[in-house]
């Protein structure tokens, strides 16, 4: 039969297949060659981080075993720290007058000794704002992999599908050569007929995909240090995923995070199914979800920004992938949007809103369809169930909201719990230092263990305490997981009060206006007058200037809208109490979007909690706090699991006003927290300012505005030295 090709077209047809086939094949080592690269950049980092070390550490720590090594000679000889040491060779420390053979080995054997014992005490830090040329070096390898993986998944499957015409070749053999081709059988002639339109198909059809998949590869391959960076900024919990799978013990935390070996040994054969969970756990998220799993009834108390949310909804897919059932989270109602939009982004389970005025019949449907219901404590009493009516998780946020037993929001809450098979309540808030209201929790949870935990409250910073407390309570803080977390630099921006601004604050305290005075600087007339909003304002454009974002807090809903008027179009919509829970998050949103210099201004009973802020990097107080615990949270809405950046705090101060009057009386709380031995007495101790200890420092401060003015009647509104511990001369300064 006549072919309906020639020999040459044959041999072209074969030769792209195989060209293309073997691209294809060698892109498949492109992966363990790019983790291998992200390896070797690490490890490149905790020598170089050690060398740092190492440079602080005197050349005479090389002879602390008494070997009789000569260290003055080492000295003299230009070799000052153990770094020096751990860069010179072998015959460089032999050619020093007085070193021999022997005893240079034995130099470099000590030197390599203590530079290993270094470099594995070297964690890594990733940070946008502190590039070297070594993390520099690990960003790089990790964007890559990272740029590579869908060009991967794409030249994986075309492999695949160029493989499975491997036998095409043969059949096409006969063609390649006319000679052969007159001798071949019609048999095989029909079959090299059909491999060489299946090959000239398969080129013709995937040949342009092959090669922009290869050209992605070359092109991540190419990318800057810089773009690498750019990328970091983008999606820094990637970056750390792929640490936390190839180079764990680099950032730290590596173990089982706190759990007795036992318990934790229990733990490690709880699997996890993350089918329908739409993102990623991190390594100590994983195992908060086996505790949840595994004890069926805690209090997971995960500091702020370790992902508490993330991993009740880890919990609800694996049960409801185990047996599909109703899970019912509870939480304060200014979150209550906030989680249906995290269930919603984060898994495929479906999300009732048990809330206004058709809470009812979303109560009815929920029932009948299961998934995931959402109410707030407020309204947990309207939820009815009857006896044979089951939930297979109940999850309360903020749980401290229901630590006083006699509430009605505790009783129903409780109420509810006794359809629950399972119960996950959740906090923030560090209860080791609350004994009574960890109690009152566990009571619900674990009544078994009261008995043991009040025998040992006395213990409570023991650890014997947080091994009987173990099987209900979980804890981990930043610190100990997040080790790849920027720094969190704060800073007290101490501002001299003008004419104005003194005579105003001086007026409200003479006035026993207590708010007024707590607002000063922030309520004259024209905040151009504010020494507050002056500084305020350099702080945002030296932010928007290194690409920043801003957030700033104050107490007051007056202030707050003062700063926004006065920030005009740089500003987002507020966030105060009047916002409803979902525009609240809506508003997040945007700012998370919004370009560097955007600035969201929020009251702080209202955006301190349940929110994730990582778009901003800035953040400013207005005014000090009577709960250092607010400032905390405000402050853990930027920094927290996904911040890139170093994380500026700057809390805006007037000298000589209350505003020194509070830190001073907070500083004094802390130093005597801090001075107990028994941590567990310490922690019955309040860090808070109440309202009779500032009624105090208002009456203190009056006496000395009256004495001020008795001493210069004509000059009421002046700053003196008397005005504070810090004068405007000091400020200046």
């Amino acid at each position: 039969m006549a072919r309906s090709f020639t020999a040459a077209q044959a041999r072209q047809v074969l030769e792209t297949y195989q060209e293309q086939l073997r691209d294809l094949r060698q892109s498949l080592t492109v992966p363990e060659d790019q983790r291998s690269a992200i390896r070797q950049a690490v490890e490149q980092y905790a020598i170089e981080g050690a060398l740092r070390i190492l440079e602080t550490i005197p050349v005479e720590e090389v002879n602390q075993q008494k070997e009789g090594i000569r260290t003055q000679l080492l000295r003299q000889s230009g070799y000052e720290t153990m770094a020096d040491l751990r860069r010179a060779s072998l015959y460089q420390l032999i050619a020093v007058n007085g070193i021999g053979e022997r005893m240079a080995e034995r130099i470099r054997e000590r030197t390599r000794e203590l530079a290993e014992r270094t470099e594995g005490t070297v964690l890594l830090r990733l940070n946008a704002d502190d590039r070297d040329e070594r993390s520099t070096g690990v960003v790089r390898a990790i964007s890559v992999y990272l740029d590579s993986r869908e060009a991967l998944g794409t030249g994986r499957r075309l492999y695949e599908t160029y493989q499975a015409e491997e036998a095409a070749q043969e059949a096409l053999r006969p063609a390649l050569n006319d000679l052969r081709w007159f001798f071949t059988g019609s048999r095989r002639k029909e079959a090299a007929e059909e491999a060489y339109l299946r090959l000239t198909r398969l080129c013709g059809k995937y040949a342009d995909l092959t090669r922009r998949t290869l050209n992605d590869l070359i092109r991540a391959e190419g990318q800057s240090g810089e773009q690498a960076w750019e990328a970091f900024l983008r999606q820094p919990t990637e970056f750390t995923r792929v640490l936390e799978e190839l180079c764990p013990e680099r950032l730290g935390g590596g173990g089982v995070y706190g759990l007795p070996g036992e318990l934790a040994q229990a733990l490690a054969s709880e699997e996890i199914f993350t089918e329908g969970l739409k993102c990623t756990l991190r390594r100590y998220q994983e195992w908060g979800v086996r505790y949840i799993l595994h004890q069926r009834r805690v209090l997971l108390g995960d500091e702020m920004g370790l992902g508490k949310t993330v991993q009740a909804i880890a919990a609800m897919v694996t049960l409801d992938h185990r047996s599909p059932g109703r899970f019912l989270v509870v939480c304060p109602a200014s979150v209550l949007q906030n989680w249906r939009m995290e269930i919603q982004r984060h898994s495929n389970l479906r999300v009732t809103l048990l809330y206004g005025p058709m809470k009812q019949e979303a109560l009815e449907s929920w029932l009948q369809t299961g998934g995931v219901a959402v109410t707030s404590y407020e309204n947990t009493g309207s939820i009815l169930l009857e006896p044979e009516q089951s939930i297979t998780m109940l999850v309360a946020d903020e749980a401290h909201y229901i630590k006083n037993p006699t509430a009605r929001r505790t009783v129903n809450v409780r109420r509810l719990c006794r359809h629950a098979d399972r119960l996950l309540f959740m906090t923030g808030t560090a209860l080791e230092n609350r004994v009574e209201e960890m109690i009152q929790l566990v009571e619900i949870l674990r009544p078994d263990l009261v008995q043991g935990l009040r025998e040992l409250s006395f213990l409570a910073a023991a650890p014997q305490f947080r091994e009987q407390v173990a099987p209900v309570y979980y804890r981990r803080k930043r610190e100990e997981v997040l080790t790849e977390l920027p720094e969190l630099m704060e800073s007290r921006e101490w501002c001299v009060p003008g004419p104005e601004e003194t005579l105003i604050y001086e007026t409200a305290v003479l006035a026993r206006d207590y708010p007024e005075a707590r607002r000063v600087s922030w309520n004259v007339g024209d905040l151009q007058n504010s020494s507050k909003a002056r500084r305020m304002l350099e702080i945002v454009e030296e932010a928007e200037a290194e690409g920043r974002k801003i957030l700033i807090f104050s107490f007051f809903l007056e202030t707050a809208a003062a700063v926004r008027r006065l920030l005009g179009d740089r500003c987002l919509d507020p966030i105060n109490g009047s916002v409803p829970p979902g525009r609240r998050q809506q508003i997040v949103d945007e700012f998370n979007a919004a370009p560097a210099g955007s600035v969201l201004v929020c009251q702080i009973q209202s955006g301190g909690t349940g929110l994730n802020i990582q778009g901003a990097s800035v953040v400013i107080l207005c005014e000090p706090q009577f709960k250092p615990s607010s400032e905390n949270q405000a402050i853990s809405r930027a920094y927290r699991m996904g911040q890139a950046r170093n994380v500026l705090v700057y809390r805006l101060l007037c000298v000589g006003t209350v505003d020194e009057r509070i830190l001073e009386l907070l500083e004094e709380k802390q130093a005597a927290f801090d001075a107990f031995a028994d941590q567990s007495e310490a922690g019955r101790m309040s860090l808070e300012l109440d309202q009779q200890s500032f009624g105090q420092i208002l009456r203190q401060e009056e006496e000395r505005i009256r004495r001020k003015r008795a001493a210069d009647p004509e000059k009421p509104d002046t700053p003196t030295e008397d005005y504070g511990c810090l004068t405007p001369e000091s400020v200046v300064e």
